[in-house]
């Protein structure tokens, strides 16, 4: 052995450096001890502690979504590993770059049902874009290498190395590879000049086009490309959940969001225009309801650097596999600037007519919380929406100025994902405010990381819209199960302002609505600590517009209409086509 080899632990920590890693988020135990041991006089990093190993991945995500860096995260093996399945089927679902490194037990020990030993290369197969077993300490550097390349390159999407105790003892030469070269991998960035050539022709011959654009736009750091094509063309803007934030919240060409729970007038505008240009979105069942009866009339363009993403759910007329951000270059200079004064003059139209709009009084409603955050914070802080009416709520009257601002889980819908997200993109942004939204059930799923919160100082407002109910499985029961609420009433939540301060922070609550501003105003005086703001809100409260699941446009729900159109359609499931 060399005197100038070093062991695994030693590498692995001199890897990260190499890949300017600037945060580790992580939780110890027995088959990285050693790992731990090499990291303990580590400057170059910060290793932040969590208290799950789930809330480890989730801001480890925040990070990554909040900054388009790599998001890294170190577990044990057996329970610490399988701990992180939720976080990291998240990230594959919502295309998020992270390297999660997961302790294994000796190699000679694989297979024997040791002391905390899961199988966790088998457990992720199919929520991972790669994984690697590392059995050679000679291959860890290269694996590592390899690793990080994958999860930043092409669609991204979370990386598993799994690290056996005795690999990360052993002994090997460092030698940090400048890139890899990986058979059969070769992302293609730049789009087919065919194609795009194809669809300048449909785009320069429609009179209504819409842009339907998704989370790509954002991974690709397109927003500015995304802005340049919509002014050229004078065209619509409507965007998904993930793609919220791509283009400015406030812009006349804006429409907001799209699908199940968008605006009346995106979703209309889309089911009649004449050419759909889908940019880095994959027409996913909350956008299209049923697929067949999807912008029926349009032409469609779509982009995106997936193949297996392009006509996967809607058959599409001209499909382009590239970069979002390179195809847009190519694309824009070569589209007319439209004649849209009719088509915009309708959507205008259908935008005065079916606003997003709800009634106030004296019980706080979740819609008013949200659209306060907005004007207090100008569109531009950073929001980890939770999952359920919380996160549809936030997407509808937050208007998000900035792409990297809008963080949620869209693909898996993660309850417990807002808080542990807020404090990942709270390390990794520190100019702006980020604010948690949750709802009263999904805040105490990872409600421990209140604690590396407070342990890092970290300014995060958390609000909690508290309806006391499960709110979105509620809505469903309202108008689907005739109003048979079974088992979404949570009666025993606990004071979350007593909670807040036994882990060190602030807490407010408030019933009122003239409280609301003030609550908020004070919040964001404290600059040392996170502060709870527990909202009560009117309880039974449903988010309107609403598409049926699989149905179609025929079918929506704007506020306040009735439900008997939905309950017609779910009699009567034959008018859903």
């Amino acid at each position: 052995m060399s005197t100038n080899d070093l062991t695994g632990s030693e590498i692995f920590v001199k890897s990260l450096i190499e890949e300017n890693v600037e945060y580790i988020f992580g939780y110890p135990g027995g088959a990285v001890i050693g790992v731990y041991d090499a990291m303990h006089d580590m400057s170059h990093i910060r290793h932040i502690l969590t208290r799950h190993e789930q809330g480890a991945v989730h801001a480890a995500e925040g990070y990554a979504k909040a900054t388009g860096k790599v998001g890294v995260v170190l577990v044990t093996s057996g329970p610490g590993a399988t701990n992180t399945v939720t976080g990291i089927a998240d990230a594959y679902m919502d295309s998020v770059p992270l390297v999660v490194f997961t302790g294994q037990v000796a190699t000679h020990l694989i297979g024997n049902d040791a002391f905390q030993e899961a199988d966790i290369i088998g457990i992720t197969r199919s929520i991972t874009k790669h994984n690697f077993l590392v059995k050679d300490v000679k291959q860890l550097a290269w694996t590592i290498k390899a690793a990080f390349h994958i999860a930043s390159t092409g669609r991204p999407g979370p990386v598993v190395v799994d690290m056996p105790k005795d690999v990360m003892a052993s002994n090997a030469p460092f030698l940090y590879p400048k890139e890899v070269k990986l058979r059969g991998y070769h992302p293609f960035y730049f789009g087919h000049m065919g194609q795009i050539n194809k669809a300048v022709e449909i785009i320069n011959s429609s009179r209504k086009p819409v842009l339907y654009v998704g989370g790509g736009v954002v991974t690709s750091n397109a927003s500015t490309e995304l802005f340049n094509l919509a002014k050229k063309l004078n065209a619509p803007v409507a965007m998904t959940l993930m793609g919220l934030g791509a283009f400015p919240g406030n812009d006349d060409l804006s429409m907001g969001m799209l699908g199940m729970h968008g605006t009346w007038y995106s979703n209309v505008a889309v089911d009649q225009c004449d050419c759909l240009v889908a940019i880095g979105a994959r027409f996913d069942d909350r956008v299209t309801g049923n697929p067949n009866m999807f912008s029926p009339n349009s032409k469609k363009v779509h982009i995106d650097i997936d193949p297996s993403a392009i006509s996967k759910n809607v058959k599409v007329d001209v499909p382009i596999v590239g970069d979002v951000r390179h195809v847009l270059e190519r694309l824009t200079p070569l589209v007319n600037a439209l004649d849209t004064k009719e088509w915009l003059e309708q959507i205008a139209e259908w935008k005065t007519e079916h606003p997003l709009r709800y009634e106030n009084g004296d019980e706080i409603r979740a819609q008013y919380v949200i659209e306060k955050i907005n004007e207090l914070t100008k569109g531009s802080a950073v929001v980890t929406a939770d999952v359920g009416q919380n996160q549809m709520w936030t997407a509808q009257f937050y208007r998000f100025m900035n792409p990297r601002s809008n963080i949620t889980s869209g693909g898996l819908g993660t309850m417990g994902f807002s808080f542990p997200a807020a404090i990942g993109a709270a390390f990794g942004v520190k100019d702006r405010p980020v604010f948690s939204v949750n709802g009263d059930g999904g805040i105490q799923m990872n409600i421990q990381e209140m604690a590396t919160a407070a342990a890092n100082k970290l300014p995060l407002k958390i609000v909690i819209l508290n309806n006391g109910y499960l709110g979105m499985v509620r809505q469903w029961q309202d108008l689907f199960y005739k109003k048979r609420y079974s088992h979404v009433t949570l009666g025993n939540n606990p004071d979350f302002v007593k909670l807040a301060e036994a882990f060190g922070g602030v807490g407010f609550a408030t019933d009122k609505t003239d409280e609301v501003v003030p609550i908020l105003k004070e919040a964001m005086k404290i600059h040392d600590k996170p502060v709870v703001m527990d909202f009560h809100t009117i309880q039974e409260d449903n988010v309107y517009p609403m598409i049926p699941s699989g149905g179609t446009v025929a079918q929506i729900l704007d506020y306040p209409k009735s439900v008997k159109e939905l309950k017609m359609a779910k009699a009567h499931p034959e008018t859903v086509k």
